[in-house]
C-alpha cells in the first residue's frame, strides 16, 4: 500500500488525463504544515511501502519547492520508505539543466526520489496491460541508479 499525494496545478493539459481536476493550482485542501504532518503520520503507519506524488504536475515550477520540502521530509524521517513522482514531463529533456520545468528544486526533488515516471500521457497510446503507467510512451526510471551513473537506467518494472 502506498500515500498518494495529488499535486495541484498543471499547464500540460494532457488529452484523456485521468484527473483534468488538478489542473487547476486551487484544486483541493490547501498544503500547510498541518497537512504535510497528516502525510507524514499516514506515511510513518508500518503497512505503506512508500509515497507517490503526482497530480496535476509536481514538476511545475510553482510545485517543486513544495514537493522538494516533502522529499526531503520523507527521506529525513521515513528513509526505509520509497518515493514515486509522476510527470508528464521527460527527464532527459525537461527536467535536466536548460530543461524548460528545470529550476533551483529539481536537482534535490530528483536526488531524493527513487522511482520517476515520465512522459505525457499520450490517449492515441493509451495501454491497460503495462504496469504503473497509463500509455506505452511512458518510462518507468530508476533514479538511484540513473543519477549515481549518470546516465539513464530504467527500471526492470518496464517489463
Amino acid at each position: 500500500m502506498r500515500v498518494s499525494v495529488f499535486v495541484s496545478g498543471c499547464t500540460n493539459h494532457c488529452p484523456g488525463c485521468f484527473q483534468p481536476q488538478t489542473w487547476d493550482f486551487d484544486y483541493g485542501f490547501p498544503y500547510d504544515a498541518v497537512m504535510e504532518q497528516r502525510i507524514i503520520d499516514e506515511l510513518a503507519l508500518p503497512y505503506y511501502a512508500g509515497l507517490t506524488i503526482l497530480g496535476g504536475e509536481p514538476f511545475e515550477p510553482q510545485n517543486q519547492p513544495t514537493v522538494r520540502q516533502l522529499v526531503e521530509r520523507v527521506r529525513r524521517e521515513l528513509p526505509e520508505r520509497n518515493i514515486w513522482i509522476y510527470t508528464g514531463n521527460v527527464y532527459d529533456r525537461d527536467l535536466l539543466p536548460g530543461g524548460y520545468r528545470y529550476s533551483e528544486d529539481t536537482d534535490a526533488i530528483l536526488d531524493g526520489i527513487d522511482i520517476l515516471v515520465d512522459g505525457p500521457f499520450m490517449e492515441e497510446l493509451k495501454d491497460l496491460m503495462i504496469r504503473f503507467r497509463g500509455s506505452g510512451n511512458q518510462r518507468i526510471i530508476d533514479m538511484k541508479r540513473t543519477r549515481s551513473e549518470k546516465r539513464l537506467i530504467l527500471s526492470e518494472l518496464n517489463n
